[in-house]
């Protein structure tokens, strides 16, 4: 998960907002998918919120340092 953080740092914050749309959007078809039909990996939901909140958090790291400078 480190890995991919630093990934996700090297990124404008434009880019994690267009990441932060496509993980709902994706996020909320898995929903209704689980619902209908459930799968095999039904882990993949949480793994899916996991990473919307460390962009999330992100997002929040680069508006606070755009206030400070």
């Amino acid at each position: 998960m480190k890995k991919k953080i630093s990934e996700l740092k090297g990124k404008s914050k434009d880019e994690l907002e267009k990441e932060v749309q496509a993980l709902r959007e994706e996020i909320s078809k898995l929903k209704l998918e689980f619902k209908v039909n459930p799968g095999k990996d039904t882990n993949i939901l949480a793994k899916k919120r996991k990473k919307l909140a460390v962009i999330l958090t992100l997002i929040g790291e680069k508006k606070e340092i755009e206030k400070i400078n």
